[in-house]
């Protein structure tokens, strides 16, 4: 390969200035870091050592050196904001806000930040106003979903529905949550003084076209429960017996997890119309299929009012299949009501006269406690009461409709 004589010369070029410009940066770094106060570097070292008062201190005092420094005063309000000193990281925010020469950027930062302080401090109308300053911004997906928070705590579903479509249109990503606006709206036509039925079948039929867009198999069973429920409750309000039970029986069908939540609705139906049997032979059908200790508690309250030799072959055959401590303690329970409603003896206790059942439901009961809850999926938050939406970290169709045990 033929070597031409000028790459001799070009070669310790290239080197020189290669040289000569590492310097020029090491010297700039040098220099930055001098002019750079002791104070930011201890507050740095204390942030590492996770010692966040100490840190605050020391930026403060960084921050009083040199107003200018805008990123520090970020920080400075992260860090009061996450330590719950609210109102020292709105008058951060403020300080930056109030400045004339802000670039746009930051001001719009700024103003995210202040926005997420009146949040946390419960200020939802401040909080508001600032986040919707900034919609149309880098942060607009960010406040948009800040404002549906809103919108939930305070229970304005309107505002919700519309916040959500938007937020729908920047992210298309499926948003389960329209689904519960539009049947939140419904309840609270439903359970109002002077109901708007008119107004509820609106709602569920918007209810139903946003179900309708929504994916995943869990989301759309919990959203056709609900729907269907309240369907089912509004046909009752109405007289229509017919259509109540249409809508349960829909709900056991298509969603069968949810069985649970409609199992006492069911047998009520049913026993309205004298056709308790059909509604016993149902569920058990529907709780070896799908247990559930919802449908088991059903089944076996209706079955003892037959007698006991039937309730307790479904409880044996139920509990050797999924043995459930839980399940006993309400076989129990059950038993114990009936004892006391009737006035007599109970067959078990005849049977077992030494037997205090009060004393062993109470030593089981002493342990299942802990176990007839909800919990949430996300958070873990758990409850009595089953919840469409958790009240731990607000997540939607996270409560499963099964306790932790089963």
């Amino acid at each position: 390969m033929d070597f031409e004589a000028w790459w001799l010369i070009l070669i310790p070029i290239l080197f020189g200035l290669g040289w000569i410009a590492a310097k020029v940066d090491v010297r700039q770094l040098v220099s930055e870091s001098r002019n750079l106060p002791d104070s930011y570097f201890r507050g740095l070292n204390f942030l590492l050592n996770e010692d966040h008062d100490k840190a605050i201190d020391a930026f403060i005092e960084v921050a009083k050196l040199d107003s200018e420094t805008t990123e520090l005063h970020f920080a400075l309000g992260s860090l009061f904001r996450r330590r719950g000193e609210i109102e020292r990281a709105i008058r951060v925010h403020q300080s930056l806000l109030s400045r004339s020469d802000l670039p746009r950027a930051d001001r719009e930062h700024a103003l995210h930040e202040i926005a997420q302080d009146y949040f946390k401090a419960g200020m939802f109308d401040r909080a508001e106003n600032a986040f919707k300053e900034v919609q149309n911004t880098s942060y607009g997906v960010s406040a948009t979903r800040a404002l549906i928070r809103i919108y939930e705590a305070e229970h304005d579903w309107e505002k919700a529905i519309a916040v959500a479509a938007r937020l729908r249109e920047l992210t298309d990503e499926p948003l389960p949550q329209q689904v519960h606006y539009h049947c939140e709206r419904a309840q609270s036509a439903l359970t109002a003084k002077e109901p708007d039925f008119a107004r509820v079948d609106a709602e569920l039929n918007a209810a139903e076209r946003e179900a309708a867009q929504s994916t995943g198999p869990a989301a759309s069973q919990a959203s056709y429960a609900r729907i269907a429920m309240l369907r089912a409750y509004l046909a009752r309000r109405l007289g229509d017996g017919k259509t109540e039970r249409q809508w349960l029986l829909s709900a056991l069908e298509r969603a069968p997890e949810f069985a649970g939540l409609v199992a006492r609705q069911i047998m009520d139906n049913f026993e309205a119309t004298g056709e308790t049997e059909q509604a016993v032979n149902l569920l058990r059908d529907h709780y070896f299929a799908h247990p559930s200790l919802d449908v088991f508690e059903v089944v076996f309250a209706a079955l003892r009012e037959q007698g006991f030799a039937p309730a307790w072959q479904f409880a044996q055959e139920s509990l050797r299949q999924h043995p459930s401590l839980l399940g006993f303690d309400k076989v129990l329970n059950s038993e114990l009501t009936h004892e006391q409603g009737s006035g007599e003896q109970g067959e078990l206790q005849q049977r077992m006269p030494d037997l205090d059942l009060g004393l062993l439901r109470a030593m089981i009961d002493k342990h299942t406690r802990r176990l007839d809850k909800y919990a949430c999926r996300v958070c873990g938050f758990q409850a009595q009461t089953y919840y469409w939406q958790c009240p731990g970290c607000n997540s939607w169709e996270s409560y499963s409709p099964r306790r932790p045990e089963e």
